[in-house]
């Protein structure tokens, strides 16, 4: 079954194709890897599957639902979140508060309630928290719950940004780089959550430079080149075609081509 499929995308700014009649398919509850060069087209690829741009042709849907030209709004509550490439942190507020942010779209009580304080804003709260509390956990964060995110460590930060992104309860979720200037062993983490979440049901969405973790965790990878597609397959099939190989290094041969 497939949550996200995509047709014949396209996004041009100006004269310059960034994305090109590109069409994919993203299969539920798995890991879908984009891969390419610097200036690919990923980080756009991502912007136009969550509304942030609208596509010059194309068209996207998830579950079935058309979302082509939808705002921001209206593919989150659709059930797609994301994180970026620069850490979206409220540096002025707790890890725990952070993650609570996350949950807005879930909550159901209006101005009315938030004005006279009633019993269902306290509940309300209440399962906020915990579920915040929770998402700490999940992430190995909750030594950080009370403590202000300036004060704490970038391999940290990297996984908080992810525990808001869960907080809205996505059923797709967009990873733009999340091993992005962080060592050996914080990348592990990462690609070991990753795989907790698809064992969770959850589908990933993965753009990612580091390719000893995209060829560990992937189900499915992508790779694009000047915004099209260039190969496209399992882990085993893209990482042994030499057209890959030719677009990250310039050579067939290199001992540094991508290996798992």
């Amino acid at each position: 079954m497939s949550a996200l499929c995509v047709e014949r995308l396209s996004k041009k700014f100006g004269g310059v194709h960034a994305v090109e009649d590109l069409s994919f398919k993203v299969a539920a509850g798995t890991v879908h890897s984009i891969i390419g060069p610097n200036g690919a087209g990923k980080t756009t690829l991502l912007n136009l599957l969550t509304g942030v741009y609208v596509p010059s042709a194309g068209r996207i849907t998830f579950d079935d639902r058309e979302l082509t030209g939808a705002p921001t709004h209206a593919f989150a509550e659709a059930g797609i979140g994301r994180t970026f490439q620069n850490l979206q942190i409220f540096f002025n507020m707790s890890a725990l508060e952070n993650v609570m942010t996350g949950r807005h779209l879930r909550e159901r009580c209006g101005l009315l309630h938030a004005l006279l304080h009633t019993p269902r804003l306290a509940r309300a709260e209440r399962e906020c928290r915990e579920r915040a509390l929770e998402l700490l956990r999940f992430l190995g964060l909750a030594d950080y719950a009370e403590a202000g995110a300036d004060a704490m460590p970038y391999g940290a930060l990297k996984r908080l940004e992810i525990a808001r992104a869960l907080a809205g309860e996505p059923q797709m979720l967009l990873l733009d780089e999340p091993a992005a200037g962080l060592n050996p062993t914080e990348a592990l983490e990462i690609a070991a959550l990753i795989k907790r979440l698809a064992a969770a049901g959850t589908t990933v969405v993965l753009v990612e430079h580091n390719m000893h973790l995209v060829m560990g965790v992937s189900d499915h990878i992508l790779v694009l080149d000047y915004g099209r597609r260039l190969s496209e397959g399992t882990t085993e099939e893209v990482r042994n075609d030499p057209r890959v190989i030719e677009a990250y290094l310039g050579v067939a041969n290199s001992p540094e081509a991508p290996h798992a």
